[in-house]
């Protein structure tokens, strides 16, 4: 495996590749890389011929009092983690590399402005700008993401049709710890009795993969759940909410697609979960 800084390095390993006939699989990280994101460059080296994966704490996501001086990294563990795998290249970009006086963002309306967004406005117009980037960087055939970030799943793939650009979106399914924790980098900013308060999460979200149901009133479910969050004194709830798998738009009835997400700070540390519910395929 190649690890690289500059774009044009990039350029010039994807230029090699598509002159041979390759496919390019492209996994964007900000690096620390965990369990999660072994399983989507997994899938990608398993489905192309070349994986590039970029390792890149996106500064233009991190609003003026969030974690971007704090959030983990872990460079050597990362390549090693990468190379292992069957990762052909890692982008390593600086900040300088990939904003030069920027004066362009991109912003995908209405999606971004419901459950993630309300808090961290700025977040997915970062996001949006970065992952276009890249795209145009390493000019993939297919892009994979997690399903843990759903609403940024959600945007991107509505970002990548509206723009009509040339790639195919793949969401990877969430990973868990044994006891059900997803997987997160800000998993390691838990203490011990933190690491167990935000169990919580995970136990609300399986009692609630396993009581939805067609017709039911969403506020029923998001009740319920909020229920198993309150009962850890560590834990303070900034949402769960069912929407639109689609839209982001809050339901009331579950009679369509829908995502279940939440957001909860464990002490200082914010921790997101889902799942998604399709009433069509539940009758399969």
């Amino acid at each position: 495996m190649k690890i690289v800084t500059t774009i044009a390095d990039v350029r010039a390993a994807v230029k090699a590749w598509r002159q041979a006939g390759e496919t390019v699989g492209f996994v964007p990280t900000m690096g620390f890389l965990h369990e999660g994101h072994a399983s989507l460059i997994s899938r990608a080296v398993a489905e192309n011929d070349h994986v590039v994966v970029s390792t890149f704490v996106n500064p233009t996501q991190f609003g003026p009092t969030e974690d971007l001086d704090a959030y983990p990294r872990d460079e050597a563990r990362d390549a090693a983690l990468c190379e292992s795998i069957g990762a052909d290249l890692m982008f390593r970009p600086d900040p300088a590399e990939m904003y030069d006086n920027p004066k362009v963002s991109v912003v995908v309306k209405d999606m971004n402005e419901h459950l993630c967004g309300l808090s961290r406005p700025i977040h997915f117009h970062g996001v949006c700008t970065v992952v276009t980037k890249l795209f145009n960087i390493v000019t993939p055939d297919t892009a994979y993401f997690g399903e843990k970030d759903a609403q940024q799943l959600a945007i991107i793939r509505k970002m990548v049709a509206d723009l009509n650009m040339p790639l195919k979106i793949v969401g990877c399914p969430i990973v868990r710890e044994a006891d059900g924790l997803a997987k997160s980098s800000r998993n390691t900013y838990l203490s011990p009795a933190e690491r167990e308060a935000a169990l919580c999460l995970s136990r609300s979200i399986f009692y609630g993969r396993d009581h939805i149901a067609v017709g039911m009133a969403a506020k029923e479910l998001e009740t319920a759940m909020e229920d198993i969050i309150v009962k850890e004194p560590l834990a303070k709830i900034e949402y769960v909410k069912v929407v639109d798998a689609l839209t982001m738009d809050d339901v009331t009835i579950i009679d369509r697609p829908v995502l279940v997400a939440m957001a909860v700070y464990i002490g200082k540390t914010r921790l997101i979960d889902n799942f998604s519910f399709d009433p069509n395929v539940s009758k399969q």
